[in-house]
């Protein structure tokens, strides 16, 4: 199960989006999910899953056109983390953390307090990708588009880490792929890799700037 993390939105003004509608990629974004198309052209895929969300379904569209022979799958299961800070200005320095009115949200961060708990997080994205796996033949692939937080939290979930973590410290760039590997029905290892690196902007990966 190839899980792609979106690729770059056009966020000029640097506002968490979140699950808000309307995001969509930039440029740079149309580039990343052009290299993610080429990436997976020589891959025998049997299924394509994206979050209902603008972002992914676009990152996913280039895949989809080298695979006309798939239908597009939109799964609830990997849409984005509700977070109560949506909607806000964070900028290049996280600027809304530091306003008085949200520190509410950051009284349990082992939660987290702002929002989705990570264990729910991690329930629904690991059911999401056990569901695609048990779909396919025994060497199947599956590419599913989703988001920063929900793909590192599955990540650190089937590897067996604590879902607490520093969001500075996420492996989950703009357009990677991590990949979870499943063996006779049971997940077998988890493998990582950035096709797009050389797309990346500095601060593509800043856990509040780029939204999730």
């Amino acid at each position: 199960m190839h899980v792609v993390r979106h690729g770059e939105v056009f966020n000029p003004t640097g506002i968490l989006y979140g699950l808000l509608p309307g995001y969509h990629l930039s440029d740079t974004g149309r580039a990343m999910a052009n290299r993610l198309a080429e990436y997976f052209a020589p891959i025998e895929l049997e299924q394509l899953r994206s979050s209902p969300l603008e972002r992914a379904q676009e990152t996913l569209a280039p895949i989809a056109a080298t695979h006309p022979q798939l239908p597009v799958r939109i799964d609830d299961r990997l849409i984005e983390a509700d977070n109560k800070l949506a909607g806000q200005v964070f900028g290049k320095h996280n600027v809304a953390i530091f306003d008085p009115r949200n520190w509410r949200y950051f009284v349990n961060p082992l939660r987290p307090s702002w929002g989705e708990p990570y264990v729910v997080l991690a329930a629904r994205m690991l059911d999401a990708i056990a569901d695609t796996a048990s779909e396919l033949s025994p060497t199947g692939q599956a590419v599913l588009v989703s988001h920063q937080l929900p793909i590192w939290i599955a990540r650190r979930a089937a590897e067996g880490r604590p879902l607490a973590h520093d969001p500075r410290k996420r492996q989950c760039t703009l357009a990677s792929v991590t990949t979870f590997r499943f063996t006779d029905g049971h997940l077998s290892g988890v493998t990582y890799a950035e096709p797009a690196r050389d797309l990346l902007r500095e601060n593509g990966n800043k856990a509040f700037s780029s939204g999730h």
